[in-house]
């Protein structure tokens, strides 16, 4: 009996959702993860890097397993985000271009590396603005049609959690303001109130990011614009451009990014002849990809996921496509699937096992991709076996955020943990006082192979004395695989001073 879009669409949601359950309970959480998992232990009105969404959403998820810390725990609110993602999606896409549509939109959602793994499955702020911005472009995609305030009240409140989950949701009015630009049927938007109250809406959502910033000299607002607009390089004549046009095609997988294209580029050719929900899509597909490229040219610190949300309008596209497709090839198109489905099954089964277990030796030199998110809970047993995180008075540190970040994780936090980085402590900057650790003992744990002489240089004055405590390697499936050196480091007499801390 063949399923109906509907019923294939929660069939879907469950065998994902039970698939993503049982990667994540088993993978230990990136160096990302391991540190927003500290925005949960301090809740805040907002955070140096991120809006306050995704410590929301790990409270969520953490209350739900009645507070115990686990990966698993860690990562629930994101899975269930991501099955209300998958949800949107198709009502989106299947209110546009009908019901097959929407289910082979959001299968393709499902299949593509980044949102699947990273928006779908990992405790990242990607998931919570993945499921606002999804909300958005839907409700907008009435509100163009039906200028009703019920319709933008819903686009509001999409907004305004997606501006409590990442900045990059500044841009989500763009597609709608460049939609009524182009279109003089629908200038009429621009001088009506509901699209102003949708943004007002948005920005009301912002609210505690405002205020966490006034009390912080705008720490996170100074860190996030240096990093988009900083550079020492001619405009376009360095590696950004190549990140924006790379980075999707890595994270969205090549064959996904591929097809993706084919649709932007074929609606884009059509645009004149295209109905009003095409041309929607296309502008808000538009605008993200054409502010990354202009910020790609001018800073070297673009990351490659930055462009990400621009593929987001194509995927309804996608499903309009696709449909036409399956029906003139019909044997081709479930070849792909099948193709695609055990491509990206092949993936992410190799990932947990290189992670767990190390199956392929990189060679020296090269860093094995897999190595941030394998080995802390082995470095965490062996701080219990020397009593390092029983020890009274004493705390943990080391010299980046995100180590300090697995280190926390790792050890549930049982001994205070620090980053002592004076220009990149990130939120470890905020989330004590300086001055409580005076008198007290420090242990730096130290991955990989690093500088003693340049440790002491740094460390040195703020202890009485360094002395090396303990030698060892971090441990998957009963083999060592990075080294971990740890330095007793006996009564910190001064405070570490932060430079991203000005004021608090």
């Amino acid at each position: 009996m063949r399923l109906s879009p509907s019923r294939a669409g929660w069939l879907l949601i469950a065998i994902s959702g039970l698939l993503r359950l049982a990667w994540c309970s088993v993978l230990e959480p990136s160096n990302d993860e391991s540190y927003h998992w500290l925005y949960a232990v301090h809740p805040a009105l907002s955070y140096f890097d991120h809006p306050p969404m995704t410590m929301v959403v790990e409270r969520i998820g953490l209350a739900l397993c009645g507070g115990w810390v686990h990966p698993l725990s860690l990562r629930l609110g994101f899975v269930l985000l991501f099955a209300g993602s998958t949800w949107a999606m198709s009502r989106w896409a299947g209110d546009l271009f009908g019901e097959r549509a929407g289910f082979l939109a959001a299968a393709l959602l499902n299949l593509s590396g980044y949102y699947s793994a990273f928006g779908g499955t990992f405790a990242l702020p990607d998931s919570p603005f993945l499921f606002f911005a999804i909300v958005v472009f839907w409700r907008a995609s009435r509100a163009v049609q039906s200028n009703s305030i019920l319709d933008w009240f819903w686009v509001g409140l999409g907004f305004a959690g997606a501006m409590a989950s990442k900045y990059h949701a500044v841009l989500l009015p763009g597609g709608v303001v460049l939609f009524a630009l182009l279109n003089r049927p629908h200038r009429k938007l621009l001088w009506s109130p509901g699209p102003y109250l949708a943004v007002a809406m948005g920005f009301v959502g912002f609210l505690p990011v405002l205020v966490w910033n006034a009390q912080h000299d705008w720490a996170s607002f100074r860190f996030q614009g240096g990093r988009a607009a900083s550079s020492n390089a001619i405009p376009f004549l360095h590696e950004g451009p190549l990140k924006w046009l790379g980075g999707p095609v890595l994270y969205l997988l090549p064959w996904v990014w591929f097809w993706l294209v084919v649709v932007l580029v074929r609606n884009w050719r059509n645009y004149r002849t295209a109905g009003d929900a095409t041309k929607l899509l296309l502008c808000s597909s538009l605008v993200p990809l054409a502010f990354f490229f202009v910020i790609s040219g001018l800073s070297r610190g673009v990351l490659l996921h930055w462009p990400l949300f621009g593929f987001l309008p194509l995927y309804p596209l996608f499903g309009e496509a696709a449909v036409h497709w399956r029906d003139r090839y019909p044997k081709l198109t479930a070849a792909l699937a099948v193709t695609w489905i055990l491509g990206f099954a092949a993936a992410a089964g190799f990932i947990l096992l290189q992670a767990r277990c190390g199956v392929v030796d990189f060679p020296q030199g090269s860093k094995d991709p897999s190595a941030d998110i394998a080995g802390w809970e082995s470095v965490a047993t062996e701080l219990d076996r020397l009593g390092i995180t029983s020890e009274s008075n004493a705390f943990l540190f080391t010299n980046l955020w995100y180590d300090s970040g697995q280190l926390a994780f790792a050890t549930r936090n049982r001994r205070p943990v620090v980053c002592y980085h004076a220009f990149d402590a990130r939120g470890f900057a905020f989330w004590s006082d300086p001055a409580e650790y005076v008198g007290k003992t420090g242990y730096l744990v130290m991955v990989d192979d690093h500088d003693e002489a340049t440790l002491r240089r740094e460390y040195g004055p703020y202890f009485e004395r360094i002395e090396l405590a303990a030698n060892f390697r971090m441990m998957r499936c009963g083999r060592p695989f990075r080294p971990v050196t740890v330095y007793r480091c006996t009564n910190q007499i001064r405070p570490y001073p932060f430079a991203n801390k000005k004021s608090s």
